[in-house]
């Protein structure tokens, strides 16, 4: 019988799950504007300012962060590639390419990692094309609409996140 911190035996189903401790945050095209680019929609916090509230976040949960941000589909699936024998999870802001880009959606679902889709805005009260992500169905989760804090519940998340009993190593 597998046994808990201290040595006490853990009941059968209740195998510890590693806590999760390298996440890759990913950030699309346009949002190195954040702060200037239609404030309105987007807010004025700049994507720095998102990566250290990340980065805070993170170092209370003991959690390494990896950030990258590009406006080439190319890049973020390089990366996404290059980083993933390193990452434990994604929580990634696919920006417009979130409507279209089959390429990346394969690239997350080619990582075999929880991957959580986050936006500041709320893409389901956007235009008409802004309403279909190609990515979220290989993401454990999408969290919009909540500027900031869509980042921090995504990652928190992925913190939370435990697979399914048919995927946990024996």
């Amino acid at each position: 019988m597998p046994r808990r911190e201290g040595g006490q035996p853990r009941p059968l189903g209740m195998q510890r799950i590693p806590r999760m401790k390298h996440v890759l945050v990913v950030h699309g095209p346009n949002l190195n504007l954040l702060g200037e680019r239609e404030p309105q929609v987007y807010g004025l916090l700049t994507l720095k300012q998102i990566n250290d509230e990340l980065k805070a976040m993170a170092r209370q949960h003991r959690l390494r962060l990896r950030t990258l941000q590009s406006n080439h589909e190319g890049v973020l699936i390089d990366v996404l590639h290059a980083q993933r024998r390193w990452a434990q999870g994604v929580l990634i802001n696919p920006g417009a390419l979130t409507h279209y880009s089959y390429a990346l959606r394969d690239a997350i679902a080619a990582l075999g990692l929880p991957a959580v889709e986050v936006h500041l805005s709320d893409i389901s009260k956007r235009e008409e094309f802004r309403r279909i992500s190609v990515i979220a169905p290989v993401c454990i989760d999408q969290v919009s609409g909540l500027g900031l804090k869509s980042y921090l519940l995504g990652l928190q998340r992925l913190l939370e996140f435990q697979p399914p009993a048919s995927s946990k190593k024996a």
